[in-house]
């Protein structure tokens, strides 16, 4: 792989999250400005099975476990747990399970006035886990596609003054448009899943976060295919290149995350490779919005693209050493793995043996 300066791209010093201290100097503890997250609010049921059930089939289950989720969510309180001041913009249903999906974003510190209440039922991701590890998932988005255009306007001065605004593609298209027009600040938009959106509003991010599969199908979109038209062999060798092409369709900055490869960051300033650091993952659930709150909390208190991406790396890998989504990401008080010396070269041992992070 050629390209990238990956001389600095691992953080040097303290393997606190606060206070570390990287090339481009210490990464800034605590909030300097609010972050803003607009996006959805789910409810995780997640059944264990022995197998997945073949179609028609009934099997007994082993367990169930309800846990706040949603992607909009789960940002929001990896960015309170990172020292960001944070809002969370969205809704959940009438149905009474507004207290399954709220109480990590209220223990968090997360600011939940501008989460309405709306007729219906609040978002619900259905999970079978399968004794190999296999899963199905099915979200019914309920309450999160009250999110439009209309929902947003309504709370256009909180978006006007946020330092980092930070969309995801779990609400409505029009809803995040709308994000994008009344934003007084950076937007982060994590194109996850890739939707429909308009060529402009991805344009409008700053960065656009993708994985790796993510940023082909946009690439693919935008040329009118449909689909990505590489292997995932050759889309692991050739990830610099999806974000060179991404830039060069007029997007300001991109981070991809690449899982225990880590990411790549990319600006006006140039493309580096931050590694993983190695840690024993236990479960990645919710590790790339860990990443998502991270980065824009490091943004949102004044740090530079690439310093936030340091430590967004190091708070994924934090958060697959334990179990869930939100109940796993780390505050300023934890003490974060230590930070990767440099990035592997993707294919080699290291880049598929590494066992965090983000994706």
């Amino acid at each position: 792989m050629s390209g990238p300066d990956v001389s600095g791209a691992g953080v040097v010093g303290t393997a606190g999250g606060a206070g570390a201290v990287g090339a481009d100097g210490p990464v800034p503890a605590g909030s300097a400005g609010t972050v803003v997250v607009v996006g959805s609010i789910n409810v995780d049921q997640v059944v264990t099975v022995d197998r997945l059930p073949l179609p028609g089939e009934t099997l007994i289950g082993s367990s169930m476990t309800l846990s706040p989720g949603g992607k909009g969510a789960n940002q929001a309180v990896a960015a309170a747990r990172r020292g960001a001041r944070t809002v969370m913009i969205g809704a959940v249903g009438d149905d009474g399970r507004a207290d399954d999906a709220l109480p990590h974003l209220r223990s968090s510190g997360v600011d939940v006035s501008g989460v309405d209440t709306v007729p219906g039922p609040t978002g619900l991701a259905i999970v079978s886990v399968g004794g190999d590890s296999e899963n199905t998932i099915v979200v019914v988005p309920g309450a999160n596609g009250a999110v439009s255009a209309s929902f947003v306007g309504g709370h256009a001065e909180v978006l006007a003054d946020a330092a980092v605004v930070v969309l995801q593609g779990e609400i409505p298209v029009d809803g995040i448009a709308a994000a994008v027009q009344h934003a007084g600040g950076r937007v982060v938009f994590n194109l996850a899943p890739v939707i429909d959106v308009s060529a402009d509003v991805v344009k409008a991010a700053d960065p656009l976060v993708v994985n790796e599969h993510e940023g082909r199908l946009l690439l693919a979109a935008w040329a009118g295919s449909g689909s990505a038209s590489a292997s995932d062999e050759e889309a692991r060798v050739d990830d610099e290149s999806v974000v060179a092409s991404l830039r060069a369709q007029g997007v300001t900055s991109v981070v991809m995350t690449r899982g225990a490869a880590g990411a790549i960051v990319s600006d006006a300033s140039g493309t580096v490779l931050v590694a993983s650091p190695r840690v024993a993952a236990v479960d990645s659930s919710g590790a790339g919005d860990a990443f998502v709150g991270a980065l824009a909390a490091g943004l949102a208190a004044g740090a530079s693209l690439l310093e936030a991406a340091r430590d967004a790396v190091r708070v994924g890998a934090f958060s697959v050493t334990g179990v869930g989504t939100q109940a796993s990401y780390p505050t300023l008080e934890d003490e974060l793995p230590a930070a990767a010396d440099a990035a592997p070269t993707e294919g080699s041992a290291d880049a598929d043996s590494a066992d965090g992070v983000t994706s």
